[in-house]
């Protein structure tokens, strides 16, 4: 009698493979919710006042009491970093959300519509591609008194460019399908065809860009605190403690590089998992 073994059938083994995490993803995933949490509850998780101040015992290297040390005032730096977690994700969280919904509708609507709206928000991405996006939102926050919430409006602006131009291109696939026109035919409206029918299928394309501008905003918006624009003075941004920690590299280095790796891994687990996401919808749809 043959002895037939499940285990060795490669059509059993396949999906079960494609189910797994990556083991970065996974990393990525478990930073992504350490983020999460620390802006949400971070002022509640803090070892120490943020804003109790030690003058006595200035500027320290890490110790027992504080695991990172403290600045030139006698603050604890992990406190800082951990309360400074909500400032650096709060802006580019609303400047992504605000992106795409207005960048993706502006694209989808652009492609169903063609002609004079299609033109319209194309020369409109080409203008925007044309500012030199940085240099206007150094000029205008600097103008203006470097206003949090006006650098994150002005990076939004700048951010929609790009979601009009890839949300375009995936949405003008799906307008020439034949779903399409059988929709048209049966009596659908426009909204109803665009936002029940054309969106799901782009999801993928949306979600990706939405997770890119992200952390286009967040290294944005820390490069903006790090020149003294968007973030109020004497906030915990991770941006401000880059800048801060740059007269204290002999003394006490992590003032820089703590918010430095924060900042840098934020910005790799939120791009590794977006294009793991991508990616899996992608197959997914293949294989319907």
């Amino acid at each position: 009698m043959a002895d037939v073994s499940l285990a060795a059938d490669p059509r059993l083994d396949g999906p079960a493979k494609r189910r797994r995490m990556p083991v970065l993803v996974v990393l990525s995933v478990a930073f992504t919710g350490i983020v999460v949490v620390l802006a949400i509850a971070g002022n509640w998780l803090t070892p120490y006042d943020v804003q109790a101040q030690d003058v006595v015992l200035g500027s320290t290297g890490p110790s027992g009491a504080h695991w990172l040390g403290t600045d030139t005032l006698g603050r604890d730096i992990l406190s800082m970093v951990i309360a400074g977690t909500r400032t650096a994700v709060l802006g580019p969280l609303c400047l992504a959300c605000a992106a795409v919904l207005l960048g993706s509708t502006l694209g989808i609507v652009a492609a169903y519509r063609g002609g004079f709206v299609d033109g319209i928000a194309n020369r409109f991405a080409d203008f925007m591609y044309a500012v030199p996006g940085t240099l206007v939102v150094i000029v205008v926050a600097g103008v203006v008194g470097g206003g949090y919430w006006i650098a994150v409006a002005l990076m939004t602006v700048l951010a929609l460019p790009v979601e009009i131009r890839l949300c375009r291109s995936a949405a003008l696939v799906q307008v020439r399908l034949p779903y399409i026109e059988a929709a048209r035919t049966l009596g659908l409206s426009g909204p109803r065809i665009l936002f029940h029918h054309v969106l799901p299928n782009i999801l993928p394309t949306v979600v990706a860009t939405f997770l890119l501008d992200f952390v286009a905003g967040l290294v944005g918006l820390s490069g903006l605190a790090y020149l003294g624009l968007g973030a109020p003075p004497g906030s915990p941004d991770w941006g401000s403690l880059l800048s801060d920690g740059q007269a204290l590299l002999t003394v006490n280095p992590w003032l820089t590089l703590a918010p430095g790796v924060m900042i840098v891994l934020t910005a790799t687990s939120v791009t590794l998992l977006g294009d793991w996401l991508y990616d899996r919808s992608e197959r997914k749809g293949a294989q319907q």
